[in-house]
């Protein structure tokens, strides 16, 4: 197992699957660090010729990925480059699959947006998409990705209400493609790659291919969703809230983070 940008974890011992751990302490934060890790590892995806699917799963079990956080050192890009890795991703022949244990909001939760495919654990997946009760917007890929999965009125409910969802609803709403019990997911997720390892991968790139001509969001409107999003810290509201999340424990191991979308509507 090699170590890509000490945050993720890429285990290439499986002919054609690469399994992805996320692992940035203490809560898995996604930060510009993160986001440039990523934006390498999109790169080596599209150059492997052998490569099928790819798995990202969390070494931190409350924690999928927190949400997004600015803290650690800036992108070298200036602006993390997510939303040029993300559709690269997508319209690449390899299969991105999100692997979901413990809590996944904001930015976390547009990671998994951005993958082909979402599995979530039904006891330990939490969902949400806390900007708004922050003073923010989601600056992502929320915007443009969920309205197609969920519909438009449950993509209000979930972006302005900016609660917190368990697996079960996320499933019904179409967030997620299953969720399934904890014990079996490891299960589940193996055999599901395992099934697609034995396929031919012209074939699956042909129909993936296919499927995103219908399926992608344009990446004109993300950049223009995201340019918004990094104005929104300059705004009244976010200049009022930012300051009583970090009093309160954002970013830190703890009841705020563990239930944020219950005390996200009490600041």
């Amino acid at each position: 197992m090699s170590n890509a940008k000490q945050t993720l974890l890429v285990d290439k011992s499986t002919p054609g699957h690469w399994r992805v751990t996320l692992d940035n302490p203490p809560i898995n934060v996604i930060d510009d660090s993160m986001y440039d890790a990523f934006y390498d590892l999109v790169g080596e995806i599209e150059v492997d010729a052998a490569l099928k699917v790819v798995t990202f799963e969390s070494a931190n079990p409350d924690f999928f990925i927190a949400h997004y956080g600015t803290a650690g050192p800036r992108s070298r890009f200036g602006a993390p480059p997510w939303i040029d890795a993300a559709t690269r991703l997508a319209r690449s022949g390899v299969l991105s699959i999100a692997v979901i244990r413990g809590r996944v909001r904001g930015g976390g939760s547009e990671f998994t947006l951005a993958c082909d495919i979402r599995f979530a654990s039904r006891e330990k997946a939490i969902f949400g998409q806390p900007e708004v009760g922050t003073g923010l917007i989601p600056g992502g890929g929320a915007l443009e990705r969920l309205p197609p999965l969920v519909g438009r009125s449950r993509a209000l409910e979930i972006v302005m209400g900016a609660n917190d969802f368990d697996a079960d609803i996320a499933e019904r709403y179409g967030w997620i493609n299953r969720a399934v019990p904890d014990a079996e997911l490891d299960a589940f997720v193996a055999d599901f790659v395992h099934r697609v390892l034995s396929f031919d991968r012209q074939a699956l790139q042909a129909a993936k291919s296919i499927v995103n001509q219908a399926g992608l969001p344009d990446p004109v409107a993300l950049m223009a969703t995201q340019d918004i999003f990094f104005q929104t810290f300059a705004w009244d509201g976010a200049k009022e809230r930012l300051p009583k999340l970090c009093e309160r424990g954002i970013g830190q191991p703890g009841d705020f983070e563990l239930n944020l979308g219950r005390h996200i509507g009490n600041l």
